[in-house]
């Protein structure tokens, strides 16, 4: 009928203008939002606080506490588990390879030949027992810290000898037998309260006798050829010396015997002399000849510029004219 038409037609318009307002309302909704987000980002920024954020050299350790920063993390989880296997290397012979189902003959023994005596093969010097308990490179033999409580046997070609930091109490003159080679002996800090008097004195090319840091009370007879002697924190008094033990050694350069218990110096001191360190003993007075030639005023030491006298009872300026042949002034006490 007419009024249904008119009825369905209005009801299509109520339809169609529902649709429209529900268009148009999302566009102003988005735009709301659009202009509400800034707003709220505005805000979000406003409340940090960025006077902190540029950080300088100057200020990096102030501003970041880096004190705990290892304990804060634990890395021992992060890091990788590395397995170490036993495996052998691959052969390159595939047949070389035994099978692990069979079981290995046992070698036969071969019965002992009567042809005749077998002479033992000569012991080449790495063989020795000091190359065994030491390390031997070349000709010197390195035996520092090995807990040896003597000398070891040494090959007959040794040229150094370090045995430091040991136990070493005694030195026997059969020590160092038939080492015609040997340069240098370096003992230091071990036990040696005693060495026979030919210890040392038959090595014909020892240079450098290193034995600070002992027990020593008596030093032994020294070979014409020792350049060096070092026997500084030991136990040495003046008896302990031989008389004019140091005349003869004219190769002699480097004296060191501080530290001991030596009541005057040991004269005469040979013109080669150039380093003498008696400082930390008991001397107590010298004599005028004791580095010069009182009676020669033309006499000059030149060699002898480094002399050590601190540490000693003794006033150097009571003798005045013990040091006119020197090039330099003993180090002591002048008052």
């Amino acid at each position: 009928t007419l009024a249904g038409c008119r009825m369905r037609t209005l009801a299509w318009l109520g339809i169609a203008s529902l649709c429209l307002g529900a268009g148009w309302a999302v566009p102003a909704q988005e735009e709301g939002r659009k202009v509400e987000k800034p707003k709220a980002d505005l805000a979000l920024y406003e409340n940090l606080d960025l006077d902190n954020y540029d950080l300088t050299l100057d200020n990096y350790g102030e501003i970041l506490d880096l004190s705990n920063y290892e304990e804060l993390y634990d890395y021992s989880d992060l890091a990788p588990k590395i397995e170490v296997g036993t495996l052998a290397p691959r052969p390159k012979n595939p047949a070389a390879v035994p099978n692990p189902g069979t079981t290995a003959e046992t070698p036969k023994l071969q019965p002992p030949t009567t042809a005749g005596p077998v002479r033992p093969a000569p012991v080449p010097p790495q063989g020795l027992p000091s190359c065994l308990l030491c390390l031997c490179i070349g000709t010197s033999v390195y035996c520092d810290d090995a807990d040896l409580e003597h000398i070891p046997l040494l090959p007959p070609e040794t040229t150094y000898l370090y045995a430091r930091f040991n136990r070493i109490g005694t030195i026997r003159a059969s020590d160092f037998t038939g080492l015609k080679k040997l340069k240098r002996i370096d003992l230091t800090s071990n036990f040696i309260s005693w060495a026979d008097v030919d210890a040392f004195r038959l090595l014909p090319s020892l240079q450098e006798l290193i034995l600070p840091e002992n027990r020593l009370t008596a030093l032994p007879e020294l070979p014409r050829s020792i350049v060096r002697l070092d026997a500084r924190l030991n136990r040495i008094p003046s008896t302990g010396l031989q008389p004019e033990a140091f005349r003869d050694l004219k190769q002699l350069q480097f004296l060191h015997l501080s530290d001991n218990q030596l009541d005057y110096i040991p004269v005469p001191l040979p013109e080669s002399l150039r380093s003498l360190h008696l400082q930390n003993n008991n001397i107590q007075t010298m004599h005028e000849d004791t580095f010069c030639n009182s009676q020669d005023h033309s006499q000059i030491r030149r060699a002898l510029e480094d002399i050590r006298l601190d540490g000693n009872p003794i006033n150097l300026s009571l003798f005045p004219n013990a040091y006119f042949c020197l090039p330099r002034l003993p180090t002591g006490r002048f008052f």
